[in-house]
């Protein structure tokens, strides 16, 4: 199993958007196979900061994740209401 934690980062004021299209790339990827779980937070310290908490079955199955229409068309339009990309920790259960 491989674990992954996203940090995300909202700009200032769009934390509301950021938020809401966050959550609206969780039906489709749980859909997904492979997709054990896949889980949003936001940091209590900081509204701007969201976390995906992340397991896939598979390294593989995880790259197919970050291919599917979904992760791509959020990708195009993300750059609009986060400050940059997301910062990513792989992990494996031991």
């Amino acid at each position: 199993m491989l674990t992954v934690i996203a940090k995300i980062t909202a700009q200032a004021g769009k934390e509301e958007i950021a938020k809401q299209a966050l959550l609206g790339l969780i039906p489709p990827t749980v859909a997904e196979e492979g997709c054990i779980d896949y889980v949003l937070h936001q940091s209590n310290e900081d509204a701007r900061i969201f976390y995906f908490y992340e397991n896939w079955e598979s390294q593989e199955h995880l790259d197919k994740h970050l291919k599917n229409t979904h992760l791509v068309e959020f990708g195009k339009t993300s750059g609009e209401f986060l400050a940059g990309p997301a910062e990513l920790i792989l992990a494996t259960k031991l």
